[in-house]
């Protein structure tokens, strides 16, 4: 799309349901990558990033079906080689590193694209799986981590830029089936990270601290199937109340 043209000179007024959370849906997709049981995620809005998540998920060997905003993986026999054709279209589908790490003790995702906001290093992602005992090489535009185990270990999330919402999800990912206890320190801080613990947890994974500057995993032997509804997004929420408290005559928005 190279530009969107808007006639004005309208008052707005109606209601309008707030989609799900699109930063919240594309990790817990990732996540139910940690189970071989079936997992049942609702609220998934129909955007191309989404789609994208699907395909990876699907190329990693789960089955998927969707309809109407409702999403079902069953992951019982997946691989961990995520090929830049499919990866390269989105950034967020890093976040299949965490999930197939803890679940496979290896994967190997091309270096991520999709991002037309500047650069944003997935240093921090690295140097997270590095402290749980994992392996990290940066090999022809391929990012690999391997380890025969992971360990629970005291991981400090603050970077360059602050805390990253994919890195501590990526991490808490991985985490959930390491021996031990992890602590994040310096977590981001989002409600998405919440999400995604909460999802987790109803996975049976013990994470307790999300939304706050410590998150504490005790890692679990194997986590099962869940289902789930992905929170509001809260930037579309945002952007409606806005355009109704400038424009509106009576604007109800309701999910929020």
């Amino acid at each position: 799309m190279d530009k969107i043209r808007v006639h004005g000179g309208h008052h707005l007024s109606g209601s309008i349901k707030v989609s799900g959370s699109k930063n919240s849906s594309l990790p817990i997709l990732a996540a139910t990558l940690l189970t071989r049981e079936p997992c049942v995620v609702h609220g998934v809005p129909d955007l191309s990033d989404t789609h994208y998540m699907l395909q990876i998920l699907m190329h990693l060997g789960a089955q998927v079906e969707r309809a109407s905003g409702t999403v079902s993986v069953a992951a019982e026999k997946v691989h961990s080689v995520a090929p830049y054709d499919i990866v390269r279209k989105m950034r967020a589908s890093v976040c299949v590193l965490g999930p197939s790490l803890g679940r496979c003790k290896e994967a190997t995702v091309a270096l991520p694209g999709g991002c037309v906001i500047g650069d944003r290093p997935i240093d921090l992602h690295l140097k997270g799986f590095e402290a749980l005992g994992a392996a990290v090489r940066v090999e022809g535009g391929d990012i690999k981590v391997f380890a025969p185990k992971l360990k629970g270990a005291v991981i400090n999330m603050q970077g360059k830029f602050g805390p990253t919402v994919l890195g501590t999800d990526n991490i808490m990912m991985a985490a959930v089936l390491a021996d031990g206890v992890t602590v994040i320190e310096g977590p981001a801080q989002e409600p998405e990270v919440v999400d995604l613990a909460t999802f987790l947890n109803e996975m049976g994974a013990k994470i307790e601290g999300a939304g706050t500057r410590r998150i504490v995993i005790e890692g679990v032997p194997a986590l099962h199937g869940a289902e789930h509804w992905v929170i509001p997004d809260r930037i579309e929420a945002g952007t409606f109340l806005v355009a109704g408290a400038m424009a509106g005559e009576g604007v109800t928005v309701k999910r929020v």
